[in-house]
């Protein structure tokens, strides 16, 4: 298997990929087709403005289905999927009853969509250890009595939730919009960034906006948020207890948040009412930090943070390294501490802006255990002066992706805790009534192949005050630096990581 190329611009296709079509009363639909992302090659589905996990996204569903059928008629899909081969081909028939609801009705057109999508591309081949094809018909069976739209999406819910990974899921045509809002780096909410914890299900805080309504009420990263309005919060996705955050600048959501770290309270369990607000949301941010050197010389050290991989992240790191660069600084801080993720593509994009040549970025797996390496194409860094990244609990997905990169290419050290763990990356599909199924469709390795999927990364040095070795009084004051990044015992570790580097390279 060739290496998958960056900057390749020729049609790729997954051998043994099957795609779908089905017929309703000899009507027959159109193929499906896997969409690659044109510059990257990866195989899966779709590219997303999501900001709060990785994904590719694909604007066309498995089909237009056709439902001509008489109210309360049996239907019969012929089912017929077509591999590179004939010797792969076959064909399965299902009967279901149609529902005398229009609302039902129109869900089950939507039900055949997800049960297709995740029958050619769910990475688990064996659909969690059940037969697929008997959950289509089942679920058919259990939406007929349905007069509900609301009822018959739970349905879906409930089938694809049988798959047992939290990450595949569909969420309805309001929950996508919200999903994709951001984009334009405003949202009007409380300033929460929420995952589900991939073992337990629970909804944890990875990162607060800072001066957000959220920061200001003392929700800290690594909360669990409880309930939202009174209503418990088991079971459901980050996209929706997203979407039940946001509102209305000037309203209030009242939240229950499990803090196990909370001290200043007498209960780790508090519910706070948030106002929400209009929330800017600025992916990175950056400054100059000089500092004396060991050997007494002044360095100039930039600084950067990065919040989430959006599609402005890799842009917006650019200009800001070239304007660091023409600041002369030495050495360079990236912060991906609570940075939970975004677009897989953002994330091979700034790896891109750290290296030369043609290093490999990621390895993905996919259903069938092919490995594929996602290469860079004649890199050019824009700077090869050292750098150090910053991780923690809350570095999840793209942050790993790129700290992974980095590291393993040598380009790197890497300071804090080991980092969340999520090594699955998802497609991203609108259907035909708006809705959106999100669904696992690949693993991803480091460069040096290390599982990344609930293990992590483990950082080169551990940021703690007891081991730093370069004296606080070291660090000169400087405005722009600000007392927060001075206090920091992470970025004084980096620093004399930094120092360290620069005299190694003196040396030799």
């Amino acid at each position: 298997m060739s290496p998958i190329s960056l900057n390749h611009t020729h049609n790729y296709k997954l051998p043994l990929k099957p795609t779908s079509t089905l017929t309703f009363s000899s009507t027959i639909s159109p193929r499906s087709s896997c969409k690659f992302n044109r510059k990257y090659r990866v195989p899966i589905i779709c590219s997303s403005s999501s900001l709060n996990s990785d994904k590719l996204e694909s604007k066309s569903g498995v089909g237009k289905w056709v439902f001509n059928f008489a109210a309360g008629a049996v239907a019969v899909a012929s089912i017929f999927l077509d591999f590179d081969s004939p010797a792969f081909a076959e064909s399965l028939t299902i009967a279901f009853p149609v529902s005398r609801s229009i609302e039902v009705n129109k869900v089950q057109r939507t039900l055949i969509e997800v049960w297709g999508l995740i029958r050619e591309s769910f990475i688990d081949p064996t659909f969690n250890h059940q037969d697929w094809d008997s959950k289509l018909q089942q679920t058919m069976v259990e939406m007929f009595p349905l007069r509900s739209a609301d009822a018959a999406y739970n349905k879906i819910s409930g089938m694809v939730s049988s798959l047992g990974d939290p990450f595949t899921r569909i969420i309805n045509p309001k929950e996508y919009q919200n999903f994709r809002i951001g984009s334009d780096g405003n949202l009007q909410g409380v300033g929460l960034f929420v995952n589900a914890e991939p073992t337990t299900g629970h909804l944890v805080v990875v990162s607060c906006v800072a001066d957000s309504p959220a920061a200001r009420a003392g929700i800290h990263e690594g909360d669990e948020l409880v309930e939202i309005n009174g209503e418990k919060l088991d079971g459901y996705s980050s996209e929706t207890v997203a979407q039940k955050l946001r509102g209305r600048a000037g309203s209030t959501v009242k939240v229950k948040v499990h803090s196990e770290k909370d001290s200043a309270f007498s209960s780790n369990t508090r519910e706070v009412n948030l106002p929400r607000e209009y929330i800017k949301l600025s992916p990175i941010s950056s400054a100059v930090i000089p500092h004396k050197t060991p050997d007494g010389h002044l360095s100039r050290t930039g600084y950067v943070k990065l919040s989430v991989f959006s599609q402005t992240a890799a842009s917006d790191m650019e200009k800001v390294i070239h304007q660091l660069e023409d600041q002369g600084v030495q050495s360079y801080i990236l912060d991906l501490r609570n940075n939970p993720g975004g677009l897989v593509t953002a994330g091979l994009d700034v790896a891109q802006l750290w290296l030369d040549g043609e290093e490999t970025l990621v390895y993905t797996t996919d259903r069938d255990k092919h490995i594929f390496p996602i290469n860079m194409v004649d890199g050019h860094a824009i700077t090869h002066d050292p750098l150090v990244i910053l991780v923690n609990e809350g570095s999840a997905s793209a942050s790993e992706i790129l700290a992974g990169a980095l590291h393993d290419n040598g380009r790197a050290i890497l300071v804090g805790h080991r980092t969340f763990g999520k090594g699955k990356i998802q497609s991203v599909t609108e259907l035909h009534d708006g809705s959106a199924l999100f669904v696992t469709v690949a693993k991803y390795l480091s460069p040096l192949r290390h599982e990344i999927d609930k293990v992590g990364i483990t950082p080169d040095v551990q940021c703690s005050a007891d081991m730093l070795n370069v004296p606080k009084p070291s660090v000169v004051k400087d405005k722009n630096a600000g007392s927060a990044l001075e206090a920091d015992s992470c970025i004084l570790v980096a620093e004399h990581e930094l120092d360290a580097q620069q005299s190694e390279g003196t040396a030799s």
